[in-house]
């Protein structure tokens, strides 16, 4: 019996949601505008109907040469060794058959594999911000491993399993009924069902198990990408022992788990050999009662021998192929909920897209709310000119980081209009938004590559030149000077084998690649010391010429030069103005300019 697979944490039937699973997996069966997968495809098939033809043919050859040796027909020696070479090469052109055959439909199940992949890479990157920050990435990544991998066997056991058992079954109760009567034919029908009645109550009652047990593997898998994702965090806190023993306690429970689920399939393979062998023993023995009374012969008993071993061996697949299509179209549906996760920001019929000529901004009457009954920005308006730079400042959960991100469209205001040189950007294509927004986040998460791959991501017709000229005006040079393998020098997952102002050097020149009219800094230096401050700082003077800025700050005295400076509070805009305005207007600003100048005396003080 072949080992047992993956099934998803719900279990289902052929249900109208497997059925309706099914109909959306058939389409990467037979691809539309491929027509040489379909040859294939066709070929394929062609070569399973020479197997069946072979297969079903050898037991005549066997039994010919057992009765001509028994002496039930005439035939001499010759006649009997060109019955066992024909059997012999029976069997071995079924082997070739089968392998030219999987030969053929390989390159449609690896095609439909990796297409289905694609079509899941893709939505997941189209779907919203909102769903990839509630995400567990532990278990969305086992969800699409499981859904991907199942198409592959899914079209394997469709087209070469359950067809030739079809075939199979059809053609030896033809066979059995024209040369042995009803009796054989009832026996075996009876066991038959008895058999797929058997798999199907057991596997229901194993798939309970199965429920329990993935849930418990996505858990484990959860903790240790989440553990190892926070590694830093955990060597900060010595929670080593605290994190080997929440991930311990899980690996324990899927372990009980795994065991109940693999006992029950001991039981299940006890009982299907019951049935079978009890279907072998008593057609063996209704074979022996009709050659004692003249109605067979020696070969009868071994053909039908020979047929009920070859009827078993698709038969005992036929409970794991069950299991395997069943729990497949579980695993493929749990895959496609994913991929039918409705995105909260799309792009509406024909939206056209975003043309910027003078890079302006404006906030009109815009509300907005991550969750209902909680109002992050309340009716907020202003005006960016373009060219100009516009800091936005206040206490921490004034709302600041969401104007960034709904500058960025990854979420669409409930009220109000946000435009972008006069256009309302709900109204245009997001990527054309994004492609005019260039941002310096205050974490700067690079991808686990080179510097020169994460310089170059600003634009992927970045050549070597621009990435060297970006990389000398974000002052890059020295230290990729200083490296070994200077531009090919690995940065570690997320950036970690960097400092916070060589990361956000790199996120400056990945900016300046991009070169684009709008620029983003969200907090882009808060996370630095004040000598590196002051570095980045420069830098990004030098990244702000002629483009329009919007600046987050904490830290006031980083964008005390902007042309306009607007204060918020619990979401509201409470005060606009430059820097000595506000100074002088004596309020929120002022207030929060003289709370940190006290804190930096102090610093220095201490130091």
């Amino acid at each position: 019996m072949p080992p047992d697979t993956a099934s998803s944490d719900h279990p289902t039937a052929l249900d109208a949601e497997g059925w309706a699973t099914l109909k959306r997996f058939l389409p990467y069966l037979w691809p539309e505008g491929r027509p040489d997968l379909k040859r294939r495809i066709i070929f394929a098939l062609g070569l399973v109907l020479v197997s069946e033809i072979v297969v079903l043919a050898m037991p005549f050859a066997y039994k010919g040469a057992i009765d001509r040796m028994a002496g039930e027909v005439d035939g001499g020696t010759l006649a009997i060794l060109a019955l066992v070479i024909a059997y012999g090469g029976a069997r071995f052109a079924n082997t070739a058959v089968n392998n030219a055959r999987n030969m053929a439909f390989e390159r449609v199940g690896q095609v439909a594999t990796a297409r289905l992949a694609r079509d899941v890479f893709r939505r997941l990157h189209q779907l919203s911000l909102r769903f990839h920050l509630a995400r567990r990435t532990g278990e969305l990544t086992k969800i699409i491993e499981r859904g991907t991998k199942t198409i592959d066997t899914m079209l394997y056991f469709l087209l070469f399993n359950i067809a030739p058992t079809i075939i199979s079954l059809t053609v030896m109760t033809v066979v059995f009924w024209t040369m042995f009567g009803f009796e054989l034919v009832a026996g075996t029908a009876l066991a038959v069902a008895l058999y797929i009645w058997i798999t199907r109550m057991i596997t229901e009652w194993r798939v309970k198990l199965r429920r329990e047990m993935n849930a418990l593997d996505g858990t484990a898998l959860h903790h240790a990408v989440d553990s190892l994702l926070n590694y830093e965090t955990v060597k900060y806190f010595g929670a080593e022992a605290r994190e080997q023993k929440r991930y311990a306690e899980a690996a324990d429970a899927y372990a009980e788990a795994a065991i109940k689920t693999d006992n029950s399939l001991a039981w299940l393979n006890i009982a299907q050999a019951f049935i079978t062998n009890a279907l072998m023993a008593g057609a063996m023995a209704y074979t022996v009662w009709g050659w004692s009374t003249g109605r067979f012969t020696p070969g009868d008993l071994v053909l039908i021998n020979t047929y009920l071993l070859q009827l078993f061996r698709p038969l005992d697949m036929l409970g794991f192929v069950y299991r395997t299509i069943r729990q497949g179209l579980v695993d493929m549906a749990e895959m496609f909920r994913v991929i039918d996760t409705q995105a909260d920001v799309h792009d509406v019929p024909g939206a056209p897209a975003l043309h910027v000529r003078k890079p302006s901004i404006a906030f009109e009457n815009v509300s907005f709310g991550y969750d209902d009954g909680r109002t992050i920005l309340k009716n907020l308006s202003f005006e960016v000119p373009a060219g100009s730079t516009l800091a936005i400042v206040g206490p921490s959960g004034a709302g600041k980081s969401t104007i960034g991100r709904l500058i960025f469209r990854f979420y669409d205001p409930q009220s109000g209009r946000i435009l972008i040189d006069g256009q309302d950007i709900a109204k245009v294509q997001q990527a054309s938004v994004r492609a005019a927004i260039g941002i310096v986040p205050q974490d700067s998460v690079l991808f686990n590559d080179t510097l020169a791959y994460n310089i170059a991501y600003g634009s992927q017709d970045a050549d070597d030149a621009t990435v060297r000229q970006a990389a000398h005006d974000a002052a890059l040079m020295p230290l990729i000077e200083r490296l070994p393998d200077g531009f090919e020098t690995a940065v570690g997952e997320r950036g970690l084998k960097l400092s916070g102002g060589e990361k956000q050097r790199v996120a400056i020149a990945r900016t300046l690649v991009k070169n684009p009219p709008i620029l983003l800094l969200d907090e882009a230096t808060s996370a630095l010391d004040t000598r590196t401050e002051q570095e980045i700082l420069s830098t990004l003077k030098r990244l702000e010429e002629g483009r329009t800025t919007i600046a987050i700050a904490h830290r006031l005295s980083t964008v005390a030069d902007a042309d306009r400076i607007l204060v918020m509070e619990g979401g509201e805009l409470v005060e606009s103005g430059s820097h000595a305005a506000l100074l002088a207007k004596g309020g929120l600003y002022a207030e929060m300019w003289s709370r940190q100048a006290s804190e930096d005396r102090q610093t220095e003080a201490a130091e």
